[in-house]
């Protein structure tokens, strides 16, 4: 102590003393503070792991090696298991060159636990909607009345891109609302959760389960109705191909007039 008081005077004691402040304080911080988990922890998740390995391979040179997103795609963080699940379930992902919008069946095929595998890895990147269970998207054991519902649930949220029947139509700057005559329950679920291409999202709080259950149900009851019109045409009426023959009809008289005047003047 002696040794210590008789040079508290030197000219290099104020700045040892701090230097000695501030690795006392980062050794106590150390110790104390909580051991930071990584967002993508591959190390203790096999699955998680195998996404990671796959992810780099087939995802990474679009949306970057840690989905952080790019000019040419957007980020993965927060978008949950469920999109991964949809995108590359329907076979919309990863897009073989850019476009406006990722047709379905258009990428390579990948196998259900390759699916799983990615979706556990996007999912370990930040919170987002998960991959549903059967009892949240099956239409089983609905009645004609909740059925009924989901028919004014979808016309009054879907109907206006993917028309009431749902045949789709087209959308502005070249995107299309895609056809749902063959989409599967569980992913008409996941595109409502996670709102893929233009598509809003429609979270639990705007369309609890119970509606999507009904949306869904109304989706499958127009599939097992049978077309009594022939060519059905977005369902524009019961006898659709009836207004294509008054078209062709009018016109090719149109067509025979106008070839009768000019034949007409030309014998004068």
């Amino acid at each position: 102590m002696r040794f210590l008081s008789t040079r508290r005077r030197h000219p290099a004691a104020k700045p040892l003393v701090l230097l000695l402040a501030l690795f006392l304080m980062g050794a106590v911080y150390s110790v104390v503070s909580p051991a930071q988990k990584s967002s993508a922890d591959t190390t203790t998740n096999p699955q998680v792991a195998q996404g990671k390995a796959l992810f780099d391979v087939t995802c990474s040179s679009c949306h970057g090696l840690n989905g952080e997103g790019s000019t040419q795609a957007p980020s993965l963080i927060g978008v949950g298991a469920a999109a991964v699940d949809f995108q590359m379930g329907t076979r919309r992902m990863p897009m073989a060159k850019p476009a406006a919008q990722a047709p379905r069946d258009s990428a390579p095929e990948y196998t259900s636990e390759e699916i799983a595998a990615i979706a556990a890895y996007v999912a370990s990147l930040g919170a987002g909607p998960a991959v549903p269970a059967e009892k949240q998207y099956t239409p089983a054991g609905l009645t004609e009345e909740q059925i009924a519902r989901g028919g004014d649930l979808f016309k009054t949220n879907c109907s206006a891109c993917h028309n009431f029947e749902g045949a789709g139509g087209a959308l502005p700057s070249g995107a299309y609302a895609p056809s749902l005559t063959d989409v599967s329950s569980k992913h008409i679920y996941e595109a409502l959760r996670t709102g893929p291409q233009q598509m809003p999202v429609f979270s639990s709080g705007a369309l609890p389960d119970e509606d999507v259950r009904e949306i869904v149900g109304y989706l499958s009851a127009l599939k097992q109705e049978p077309n009594h019109g022939g060519l059905a045409l977005g369902g524009i009426g019961p006898v659709a191909e009836g207004f294509w023959g008054w078209i062709l009809g009018i016109g090719s008289l149109v067509l025979v007039a106008m070839w009768l005047a000019k034949r007409g003047a030309r014998a004068r």
